[in-house]
């Protein structure tokens, strides 16, 4: 099979995040976000790695932690907070529509969602959609009212070697 041939961009993107509710996850795709999702480095293994020297020369290259990978996007600010409705900010700090959610990392746990980007290829000929799925993440969020306003997103990849699939 060769490798399909239709750029990714932004129109065709989308972020979808949920908590870890069992039968029917609390659930939402991202409105009005800016199509600018991205993720810091990746290496193999998920593993950083410190290449060793002697007198200034290397002699071998060991892993020596996982990566640190964190998640980025922005929004457009509709709303700061609703009580049913699933606003973005009530995601990021579990409350409002988001209050009974169960945190990906257990009940009773810090608070952690699933996020899930899907880049639609289905519908220019590709055999199926690509995603990068990140289980179990924590977020955080900012507000900036320059311009218009915005929101900025932050996640932290929990233990990466075992809560990311891309397809």
């Amino acid at each position: 099979m060769s490798l399909f041939d239709h750029v990714m961009v932004p129109k065709n993107g989308s972020l979808t995040i949920e908590d870890a509710t069992g039968g029917t996850p609390i659930s939402m795709v991202v409105p009005y976000d800016e199509g600018d999702f991205a993720h810091g480095d990746m290496q193999a293994g998920y593993m950083d790695a410190e290449f060793m020297k002697s007198r200034g020369v290397h002699f071998s290259v060991v892993e020596v932690g996982e990566n640190e990978i964190e998640l980025t996007f922005n929004a457009h600010a509709t709303d700061f907070a609703d009580a049913t409705e699933k606003a973005l900010p009530d995601m990021a700090m579990k409350t409002g529509a988001f209050a009974a959610g169960v945190s990906v990392f257990g009940a009773n746990r810090p608070w952690g969602v699933k996020l899930t980007y899907k880049q639609e290829q289905t519908n220019y000929g590709a055999g199926a959609d690509s995603t990068l799925v990140f289980s179990k993440v924590r977020p955080i969020y900012a507000f900036s009212e320059a311009g218009t306003g915005k929101f900025s997103f932050k996640f932290r990849v929990y233990n990466p070697s075992s809560t990311i699939t891309r397809t």
